[in-house]
């Protein structure tokens, strides 16, 4: 089985996508899934083993940035106030400056929060025993299927509130644009993008999930590899003639589930 993405031209033609366009009913939106999450029934003997989507709060703060854009916001409107006070404005004054500002960067806010609750409430995430799927999407839905032998590593980053990321690692025949996976990509990783479970709940327990499977379905054995400096979640890294060590916090050979 190979990973492809069609309908999407600046995707390599190793990786597979469907596309779909919402269907607003009375029903569900995705109604046209034969199963939630999944373009498709499931084959013979492959099994839903999990499935997951990013939690809100923590997609707002780490992919949208929220946080830092309402931080933003108020140091400007922080130095308005100030530079109205400094020209002698009343408290009246420094409050009929604000006012628009203070809209604009409410309005600001809002459209950024909405944005990452749509994101997570159309994107779902699933493990089988065969191949990881990623469907995402606000206005047209994509579904990335992922079967375990085009995925060559994995990275476990936990995050706060017991949620985190889950990054994999394509083989160098497939490539996915970075701007088709955003947010569901590894932070600053463009040249070589790497599809991401973003802000899941128990990421670490998820991840151990993945290396099993992938290695019952590579015959691949897995062997505990330790992670200096971290403790949150231990790593798990794959014995293959072409893994190699990398240094700390980075991907590991074949199928490396580690903290980055």
């Amino acid at each position: 089985m190979k990973a492809v993405i069609s309908n999407t031209p600046s995707l390599a033609p190793g990786l597979k996508a469907q596309g779909h366009g919402h269907r607003h009913t009375s029903g569900h939106e995705h109604d046209f899934e034969p199963v939630r999450g999944l373009p498709e029934d499931l084959p013979a003997g492959e099994k839903l083993l999990w499935q997951g989507s990013p939690d809100v709060r923590m997609l707002a703060i780490r992919a949208f940035h929220l946080r830092k854009i309402a931080i933003y916001f108020g140091l400007l409107l922080a130095y308005q106030a100030a530079w109205v006070m400094a020209s002698g404005g009343g408290f009246k004054s420094v409050l009929m400056a604000l006012a628009w500002p203070t809209g604009l960067a409410l309005m600001g806010l809002g459209a950024v929060a909405l944005l990452a609750y749509l994101s997570a409430r159309t994107t779902v995430y699933t493990i089988t025993n065969r191949r990881v799927v990623m469907r995402v999407g606000i206005v047209l839905t994509l579904a990335f299927n992922l079967p375990f032998s085009r995925i060559t590593a994995a990275a476990v980053k936990p995050g706060r509130r017991g949620s985190g990321d889950i990054s994999l690692l394509l083989d160098d025949r497939d490539h996915i644009a970075w701007l088709t996976l955003w947010p569901h990509a590894r932070p600053w990783k463009v040249a070589k993008p790497q599809p991401t479970f973003r802000c899941i709940k128990d990421a670490g327990a998820v991840g151990q999930l993945l290396a099993g499977q992938w290695a019952q379905a590579t015959g691949r054995p897995l062997i505990a590899a330790a992670v200096p400096d971290t403790a949150a979640v231990p790593a798990v890294q794959a014995t293959h003639p072409t893994a190699s060590a990398t240094s700390q916090g980075r991907l590991m050979g074949q199928a490396a589930f580690t903290t980055r």
